[in-house]
């Protein structure tokens, strides 16, 4: 079990973590992963220092703009081996930091995996929705159910602003998708219902338990 810095070494090692993160000169993966060892090294809270120092990995790579538009749950990658994971950080506080690179690494190419293989899987279930439901092309259905593959737990108020949809409206546009069960709406609310997209919310359950496994299936 590793020992954290004496709380009065806390400040200064925060301030030499903050230059070390300012740097440009580093890979991105070997600059994130070496803050955050350095940064689970120091242990500046009581708790939650896990966490944040993985929130802090995650906000690097989207600074530098390796990860853009969603996270990647290269964290989960991180903790699907524990053992490893924990090894690497050991070996870094011993002076060797070659081992949490590629720890780095490897969790960043399953966490890839799994987003790329939750993608294609939604795309297929925004693809079967259009043989479920007939409506005009330009139909309102159809913007709303753009938005539940990326929101998949939907209220009234919600649609009429992101898709400027009149309030008296959104009932009517909605009821395709929930006469084909795309959507299951609440069954005690008549007022502000709201609508849960089940085969998307499935995807997301079958890729959050895909990112706590140590590799993806290949098939």
């Amino acid at each position: 079990m590793s020992v954290p810095p004496h709380h009065s070494r806390v400040p200064d090692g925060i301030k030499d973590l903050i230059v070390f993160i300012d740097r440009d000169d580093i890979p991105v993966l070997t600059h994130a992963a070496v803050a955050h060892a350095q940064f689970e090294t120091i242990h500046p809270f009581p708790d939650g220092n896990g966490r944040n120092g993985r929130a802090l990995l995650h906000a690097m790579l989207r600074n530098t703009r390796l990860t853009r538009n969603v996270t990647v749950p290269i964290s989960a990658g991180l903790l699907a081996d524990t053992d490893a994971y924990f090894a690497a950080l050991d070996a870094y506080r011993a002076g060797d930091p070659a081992a949490i690179v590629p720890k780095l690494a490897d969790a960043a190419f399953l966490a890839i995996a799994n987003s790329r293989q939750l993608v294609a899987e939604l795309h297929e279930i925004r693809g079967g929705w259009t043989d479920q439901v007939t409506a005009r092309r330009d139909a309102a259905v159809w913007r709303i159910a753009d938005l539940v593959v990326r929101h998949p737990v939907v209220n009234a108020a919600m649609l009429a602003d992101g898709l400027g949809i009149a309030a008296p409206n959104v009932y009517r546009s909605v009821r395709p998708l929930d006469d084909a069960g795309i959507v299951v709406g609440s069954a005690n609310r008549q007022r502000d219902r709201v609508w849960r997209a089940p085969q998307v919310l499935a995807a997301l359950d079958a890729f959050a338990v895909r990112a706590g496994r140590r590799t993806l299936p290949t098939s």
